[in-house]
């Protein structure tokens, strides 16, 4: 469970390309998508196909609803769910020739890719609706694409797996997101903006999570980090199943494959500090 953790906290900003960098902004843009937001919701939501605000809201679960419907189903006015898929690939490519120059084309991207693909393909997706809508997608031929797919897929894996161990505590949306504050993760000015809560919804969602005795004055309680480590806990266990196949040498050799990849795209500015996703350093 903790190698589970680990691979993706290492692999995520590398997903993360897709969101942060310039080019995958341009890549969005050059297909119709205007604006950090259409790129991506239309881009994260494009293997679902064309679907409507109800659906993402649900599947991505911690956006305000509103928000979210200021850009679905708007987004698929301008372009196809075919052609987003296609810009996020074409982002992530610009994206990777700045940030790691020498590094396409190398036996490392390749045996990476192999780990990584081998993990993704034999992932458990019932019940996981984002990881199952990417697992379907074909491997693109570049291995430098192959593995982003890969991480991609498996990154969704575990976030559907949290959602339902969310559901599970009763914390789903903006519950979560003020625990997730509360522990320090990121911040919940940055959290409030990047997902579309109001000062009065978060304020409610924090007097509800008193209430329960999880925070006080704003801080977590212990029986809140209890709740939080618990939630944690449970994510990492329902994220190990895909690495299994990897074995042991197999998971360590990625997660040394994995580790430049990290640090080169945080060296070049693509992984923004407390940003809202709160992923962990690698331990």
């Amino acid at each position: 469970m903790r190698t589970a953790r680990r691979l993706w906290a290492l692999g995520e900003p590398f997903h993360a390309l897709t969101y942060f960098a310039d080019e995958a902004r341009t890549a969005f843009e050059a297909a119709g998508l205007r604006g950090f937001w259409a790129g991506y919701f239309a881009g994260r939501a494009a293997p679902l196909g064309a679907v409507g605000p109800h659906v993402v809201t649900a599947t991505f679960a911690s956006f305000a609803p509103d928000f979210v419907a200021r850009r679905v189903p708007g987004v698929w006015t301008t372009t196809s769910p075919e052609d987003a898929l296609a810009a996020r690939l074409a982002g992530v490519d610009a994206a990777v020739a700045r940030a790691l120059p020498g590094w396409v084309g190398s036996a490392e991207v390749q045996e990476a890719a192999t780990l990584a693909w081998r993990a993704a393909e034999t992932a458990d997706v019932l019940g996981r609706p984002l990881a199952a809508a990417n697992a379907a997608l074909p491997a693109p031929e570049q291995p430098h694409l192959a593995l982003w797919q890969a991480l991609t897929t498996l990154r969704e894996h575990r976030g559907d797996g949290h959602l339902a161990v969310l559901l599970h505590r009763e914390l789903l949306g903006l519950p979560a997101l003020v625990l997730s504050a509360a522990a320090g993760a990121t911040s919940a000015e940055w959290l409030q903006r990047a997902r579309g809560w109001s000062p009065e919804q978060w304020a409610e969602a924090a007097a509800a999570l008193a209430d329960r005795g999880l925070l006080a004055g704003g801080e977590l309680t212990a029986a809140g980090l209890a709740e939080r480590s618990a939630v944690e806990a449970d994510t990492d266990r329902l994220a190990a199943q895909p690495w299994t196949v990897l074995r042991s040498a197999g998971r360590a050799r990625l997660a040394e494959l994995l580790t430049p990849v990290r640090h080169a795209v945080v060296a070049a500015g693509d992984w923004p500090p407390h940003n809202p996703i709160g992923v962990p350093e690698p331990g």
